[in-house]
């Protein structure tokens, strides 16, 4: 089951070619990221320990002037102790990039095995 969301395209995205600059591909990832953890976990982002250990895109389009990005968010792998997120975003219709991250719980000494309601959350939207 897919997780989606809508992120707006703010003016400061832009860059002076009025494209949305490379790097703030990464921050929708994370809007959406963050979307999944308080609406389905129950808990803010920033709240859940976990640590992104990898990211991964490929961009497809550019997305030019402001508007909506429709994410979605998948997750690809439950582990142990992380999660593997894809992730697809569309601007006017079109796919205009496709990801992937790692996150990882961490506790005190290193990573530590994801949280119950973590791990029930992404096991309701794992592809498998």
């Amino acid at each position: 089951m897919t997780f989606e969301t809508t992120v707006p395209v703010r003016y400061r995205d832009l860059d002076p070619m009025s494209h949305v600059n490379n790097a703030v591909y990464a921050t929708y990832f994370e809007e959406v990221r963050t979307a999944f953890f308080r609406e389905e976990v129950g808990i803010e982002l920033a709240d859940s320990r976990a640590a992104l250990a990898s990211l991964d895109i490929d961009f497809r389009a550019p997305i030019e002037g402001t508007g909506a990005v429709r994410a979605a968010l998948e997750v690809i792998e439950v582990g142990t102790t992380s999660l593997t997120f894809g992730y697809r975003l569309h601007h006017d219709g079109r796919l205009v990039a496709e990801g992937e991250t790692v996150q990882v719980a961490l506790g005190e000494d290193g990573p530590e095995p994801l949280p119950d309601a973590v791990r029930e959350a992404a096991d309701r939207h794992a592809t498998e």
